[in-house]
């Protein structure tokens, strides 16, 4: 979609006139009327107050640009963590319910998966560099399409089996090597599942998606891509380092809930819960 029909779209969902979205995006209604036309676009400034509008209102910018599935290029550096150690070829071996199906997990951030280990006296942190030249990448950006994949991988969507929007997610990865998405961390895992139990809406999680700043996970799905991962480093922890992880885990988790409780509470007469939206696809 383009930015036009970006803004046009915007204003539909929100019933404002061009006068009202200029007022609340402090610029002209002459400027706004430009943007829609095409005779002009959004300076940097504008764009970023565009999408603080629409998380007020509760609308996912990100799914107006969709997800991409493309050609990767270049190397990453990226973290897994394993309970107790890789042992033979990198392989797509993670249990079936993972947020996107069955791969190798890797994460941007080393926190990422210590958090997942540190439980585990034979755990280990391994350094890897992916390459993912030639690989067909899919890149989930928009926030709802990000939860309802998970919702499809960890089993919350039989009730809509055969509907559409249970077949888009079924397909969404088909032919993918790789799948880059956020990361439904220890800080992010309560409030996701309190969305796929019906608590809270789409709008109370997309605003917490943009509060919590997720990072990102790699997930090989194909042989071809873990042939392409590489281990630069294999690390052991102690009892202390452990014990220091399972602390800094604890406080982050409580405080990522303290944060995403006070927006749920902010928005739970905004938009729609999980069993409306998955209802909405039927054929």
């Amino acid at each position: 979609m383009q930015l036009p029909e970006i803004i046009k779209e915007i204003r539909k969902r929100t019933g404002d006139s061009q006068k009202a979205l200029a007022a609340a995006l402090n610029v002209s209604f002459a400027t706004v009327n430009r943007w829609e036309t095409g005779h002009n676009e959004p300076t940097p400034l504008a764009m970023d107050s565009l999408r603080a509008y629409c998380r007020r209102k509760g609308i996912d910018y990100a799914g107006f640009e969709g997800n991409t599935i493309q050609t990767g290029r270049g190397t990453m550096l990226l973290y897994h963590g394993s309970k107790s150690g890789i042992t033979g070829d990198i392989a797509p071996m993670s249990r079936e319910l993972c947020d996107f199906g069955r791969g190798f997990y890797m994460g941007t951030d080393k926190m990422q998966p210590l958090t997942l280990i540190c439980n585990f006296p034979d755990a280990r942190l391994y350094t890897l560099k992916a390459d993912l030249s030639g690989l067909q990448v899919l890149s989930i950006e928009a926030y709802i399409d990000w939860a309802l994949l998970i919702a499809y991988h960890r089993g919350k969507m039989e009730s809509a089996r055969g509907n559409a929007i249970y077949k888009k997610y079924a397909n969404m990865a088909n032919g993918c090597d790789m799948i880059v998405g956020y990361t439904a961390n220890d800080r992010m895992f309560v409030v996701l599942d309190r969305f796929l139990s019906g608590e809270i809406t789409d709008v109370a999680l997309i605003n917490s998606l943009s509060a919590l700043k997720l990072g990102k996970q790699y997930v090989a799905l194909t042989e071809a891509a873990c042939r392409q991962i590489e281990i630069i480093e294999e690390k052991s922890l102690s009892e202390t380092e452990r014990d220091a992880l399972r602390t800094e885990s604890d406080a982050h988790r409580m405080e990522g809930i303290r944060q995403a409780e006070e927006i749920c509470r902010r928005h739970r007469r905004d938009g729609r819960f999980f069993d409306e939206i998955i209802g909405a696809g039927v054929e």
